[in-house]
């Protein structure tokens, strides 16, 4: 009897039944219903810094970008507790291996001292996203049981064939090199994400505690159960 109990509760959907993502692949996350999205870091600009002149035609740059637009975009600002431990493991690196006695006390000094700032200021730094869409079949609206259906039988939702997925993606990339040209003209650095930072941007969305001490490893060592 407990083996049947137990059997039934291994039935029960797992978190990323829940979650509208069916796959990522090359740089481009698939949702569900079949509609792509990229994600592009953007560079920000002071904008208080900048000269009346300067604001000026910063806005008329960027009123003139979205008028060229024919489709939405989102635009997203994370901010998130500046993770140091890498920097700090690179100085410890340093230190072991440095054979100047004063150079290495002086290695010593400045690990502890950056490691005591940010544990005292709890330093935050802050990424811009531009989360560029593609739906072909954006007036298709689903019923509450076909929604249903996705959440208790994953493997039924839609699955993209390769041809299509292709098809797909040349339209998605003419937009992506839209964004790009019109963010670059305003003096904007942007770069689509690939599939390893895309993934580490939900991992540390939907696991902000325990991705800050447990950082997310290669997609190649990553063991993916299928749904």
């Amino acid at each position: 009897m407990a083996t049947k109990t137990h059997k039934k509760k291994n039935k029960r959907p797992s978190t990323q039944a829940h979650l509208p993502i069916a796959e990522i692949k090359e740089g481009i996350i698939v949702l569900k219903d079949g509609t792509l999205r990229s994600v592009l870091i953007t560079s920000s600009i002071n904008f208080s810094l900048k000269s009346e002149d300067e604001q000026t035609a910063l806005i008329a740059g960027y009123v003139g970008f979205l008028n060229t637009l024919d489709f939405p975009l989102q635009v997203i600002a994370q901010s998130r507790r500046l993770q140091i431990q890498p920097y700090l493991d690179t100085l410890r690196d340093l230190e072991k291996n440095q054979t100047n006695e004063l150079l290495k006390i002086q290695t010593a000094d400045y690990r502890a001292f950056v490691k005591e700032l940010v544990d005292i200021g709890e330093i935050m730094t802050k990424q811009f996203y531009i989360v560029v869409p593609y739906d072909p079949l954006s007036n298709r609206k689903k019923s509450f049981w076909a929604r249903a259906k996705e959440i208790f039988k994953p493997a039924s939702t839609v699955k993209l064939k390769d041809k299509k997925f292709q098809k797909r993606k040349e339209e998605m990339d003419m937009r992506i090199r839209q964004v790009l040209g019109g963010l670059s003209s305003m003096g904007l650095q942007v770069a689509p994400l690939d599939t390893q930072a895309i993934i580490e941007i939900l991992y540390n969305t939907y696991n902000p505690d325990i991705s800050f001490i447990q950082p997310l490893r290669p997609i190649e060592k990553l063991q993916v159960e299928e749904l």
